[in-house]
């Protein structure tokens, strides 16, 4: 008999106020999430990650659907959900005048734990943090930091961690060690990570499978290798001046797919080494304002499906009002 998924959604919509002025930011989101794996939500900001997290977690209602979490009802047991899941967050936000034990202390007494003092010293030697247990906070890097952040997520022992964009703003440095510790505590502590980013190599690099979501909706859904086999030609972004008839791109050999919005384009072509030397032979260099091209990859997938890459200027969303959510829910 094999194990139910760590998350299941079947028909999730999430709608923001009524009438006119309402906004769909959940579209019928359907997932299951197997049990200890890593899960990827990739998409652009605003697309509907984090409103997922709020209504997995119970900070937000459900409009239509089901949905489960560690087997248990995300609208009538919500509470049980919550005794079962950890949450850390895009940044780094402890209480710099504790120490990192008394922030581990201030946890338990968040959740009401008992007997927790033997888990909390095993996850400072886990992540290396002993020596500086008795330190405050305020005097780690970012890095510890980061690393007790996850400590106090996996205190209780949930079975279902959400990790929403957390490696946003950080060095590389500090990203890769991250990586590191998100691909071995699943190992280590049998957890499921459902790990939301708009980092396309973060994706690529951490998670068993992706699923691609865009204005609250899923638009594609697989293993980074399934994805990516899913565009098979170059993608060719173009911009030019005014004047570039669509025949003239369209009509060239190797063209498979042209997609146009004012003066920029997205080309589907068998070849790209085949294709720039025809464009260049058919349309006069001083009306190429800019070109690019993409080879298989998830930010193929993403540009392919929706004719845009996934930004990654956006402003950061108020991560710090969602925390003392997130810390006021787990009570």
């Amino acid at each position: 008999m094999t194990d139910p998924p760590a998350i299941e959604l079947r028909g999730l919509s999430k709608r923001y106020g009524s009438g006119e002025g309402s906004v769909l930011a959940l579209d019928r989101v359907n997932l299951s999430i197997t049990k200890g794996t890593v899960f990827g939500l990739l998409g652009p900001n605003g697309a509907g990650k984090t409103t997922l997290i709020k209504v997995l977690t119970g900070i937000s209602d459900v409009t239509e659907g089901e949905g489960s979490v560690a087997g248990f009802d995300i609208r009538r047991q919500s509470l049980e959900v919550r005794a079962r899941i950890g949450w850390v967050a895009a940044e780094v936000i402890l209480d710099d005048d504790f120490s990192g034990w008394e922030n581990l202390w201030l946890q338990a007494k968040l959740q009401s734990l008992t007997g927790w003092e033997d888990r909390a010293h095993q996850l400072l030697d886990y992540f290396s943090l002993a020596d500086r247990a008795k330190d405050k906070v305020g005097h780690y890097s970012t890095g510890m930091r980061k690393k007790l952040e996850i400590a106090l997520a996996l205190l209780h022992q949930p079975s279902v961690i959400f990790m929403d964009e957390p490696t946003i703003g950080l060095d590389v440095g500090t990203r890769r060690m991250l990586w590191d510790i998100v691909t071995g505590i699943h190992r280590e502590f049998g957890v499921t990570v459902l790990l939301t980013t708009h980092y396309i190599e973060e994706a690529d690099a951490l998670c068993d499978r992706v699923a691609i979501i865009d204005e609250g909706r899923i638009i594609a859904e697989g293993s980074p290798s399934e994805l990516k086999a899913r565009v098979k030609a170059d993608l060719v972004q173009l911009e030019t001046s005014d004047g570039v008839d669509v025949r003239a791109l369209s009509d060239l050999p190797g063209v498979q797919e042209v997609r146009s919005q004012g003066n920029e384009w997205v080309i589907r072509v068998a070849s790209s080494e085949e294709f720039l030397p025809r464009l260049f032979a058919r349309v006069p260099t001083d009306h190429i304002r800019r070109i690019s091209v993409e080879k298989p990859s998830l930010e193929t997938v993403f540009l392919d499906l929706t004719g845009r890459r996934i930004g990654q200027d956006e402003p950061m969303r108020d991560v710090r009002k969602f925390y003392m959510q997130m810390r006021r829910a787990r009570q």
